[in-house]
Formats: C-alpha cells, sequence, structure tokens
C-alpha cells in the first residue's frame, strides 16, 4: 500500500533521507524510531507530497504520489502532532468539513456521530468547540476524519506526543482497531513502549538512513532498547 523505492530527499548541503526503502502493507502498523533530524518526518511528508524527492519514488497503492498528488490524497489520512483543527467549530462541524472535502459530503448527522463515537470521543463532547478540548481528544477527532475518509493508510508523525498514559493508551487502542479493518499505518515515533506493542515492523532511522528493520514481536521491551542506543551511538 505504501512504497518508497531508493527514496531521498537533499537540501543544499545536506541530505535529509538516503536511498529509503520500506513497505507498509494492509493492515500492518510500521513505526520509525530515530533522534530529531533521523528523515522519519521527512519520509511522512515525501509520501504526503508535501516536498518532492530528490531522486527515488513514493507510491500509495502503486501510484508515484508525484505524478498523481490528488488521487493518492484521497486514500491517505494524516495526523501530526498537533491535529489542525478549526478551534471556533465543533467536532460535529470539523469532521463534516474534512470529511466533505474528501468528497463525503453526504454523511447525515447520525453517521457523523457515530464516527466520533468509534474513535472514542463522548458524545456530550461533540457539539462542544475544540478550542476547549486536550490533546487526546483532538486526536480523536483526527481518527474520526480517517474513518469518514475511509482511508486506507494513515500516517502520523509523534502521535503520541505529549499525551498522558492513558490517552496515549487509548490512541494505540485506536490505531489497533484500524489495523483490523485493513489499514495500512505509517507511524514516525521516539516512543520505544508504543513501537514495541503496536508496530507489525519497526524501523530504526539515523542521519536520513534506515539502519534496521526489526520484528518486535521476537524482542523484549529491552532488546529493543538496547538496538536502538547502538544505532544511536556506532
Amino acid at each position: 500500500m505504501l512504497k518508497a523505492e531508493n527514496l531521498s530527499k537533499r537540501y543544499e548541503g545536506s541530505t535529509a533521507l538516503s536511498d529509503l526503502n520500506l513497505e507498509v502493507n494492509p493492515g500492518e502498523i510500521y513505526c520509525l524510531l530515530g533522534a530529531n533530524g533521523a528523515g522519519k518526518s521527512t519520509t511522512i511528508r515525501l509520501f504526503l507530497n508535501f516536498i518532492q524527492p530528490s531522486s527515488g519514488r513514493a507510491t500509495v497503492d502503486g501510484v508515484d504520489v508525484t505524478k498523481a498528488p490528488l488521487e493518492t490524497k484521497k486514500v491517505l489520512a494524516y495526523i501530526p502532532e498537533q491535529v489542525m483543527l478549526y478551534p471556533h467549530l465543533s467536532a460535529l462541524e470539523n469532521l463534516e468539513y474534512f470529511a466533505a472535502l474528501a468528497g463525503h459530503e453526504h454523511y447525515s448527522r447520525k453517521e457523523l456521530e457515530a464516527f466520533l463515537l468509534r474513535s472514542g470521543l463522548q458524545a456530550d463532547a461533540h457539539a462542544q468547540r475544540v478550542s476547549t478540548y486536550s490533546k487526546g481528544m483532538r486526536q480523536k477527532v483526527g481518527i474520526a476524519i480517517a474513518l469518514a475518509k475511509r482511508a486506507r493508510a494513515l500516517l502520523l508523525d509523534e502521535p503520541t506526543s505529549g499525551l498522558d498514559p492513558e490517552a496515549s493508551n487509548e490512541f494505540s487502542g485506536l490505531l489497533q482497531q484500524l489495523r483490523g479493518d485493513g489499514v495500512a499505518i505509517l507511524m514516525a515515533t521516539h516512543d520505544l513502549f508504543r513501537a514495541k506493542e503496536l508496530g507489525s515492523r519497526v524501523g530504526i532511522m539515523r542521519r536520513g538512513l534506515l539502519r534496521a528493520e526489526l520484528d518486535p514481536s521476537t524482542l523484549g521491551h529491552a532488546d529493543l532498547e538496547r538496538i536502538y542506543l547502538d544505532h544511536m551511538h556506532d
């Protein structure tokens, strides 16, 4: 579903990403681990076609994102560290607006509420302005938008940063539901614990290079931490 082929991004005097090859299939969660500047966010932005690759290509369902940006965005959803919503609108109004932008203006209020409920947002919050929301509540609206969009691939950039343990655990549960629905999920994160618990595969990045790709089900938490730290200091 998501595929990077020799994907590189160079800026004047520096390389942000070098010859990345990875694939995320439907029903998989691929976690990219690495320090700031490792190339994780660059990878996400290249799949979204926010920036152009210097070489190689990123594809969504076999379609090059640079050649068909509108087509590929129709099947993608993106949740950044801070979900961008209209603060003066309610969750329902934000969801209705973003669903319509994605070509789903036909949803009834009941259907929109069902998406919000499935995302874990309590019914009494649906009509509140999102300016009053916690970060965890805003993330739930982001998940509801992905559900309403019927996204087949989800891109996440540090989604659990700043969440308390309960909210982080709830968010992980939502991602597991989406994985069960066959959504391909690529998540850039610093959170080794969540990567171990959620990831179908874990990639360790440093200085624009994918240094290792691991199956977290074969590793303990301490093993993953040791391998990660080894790659950060080699």
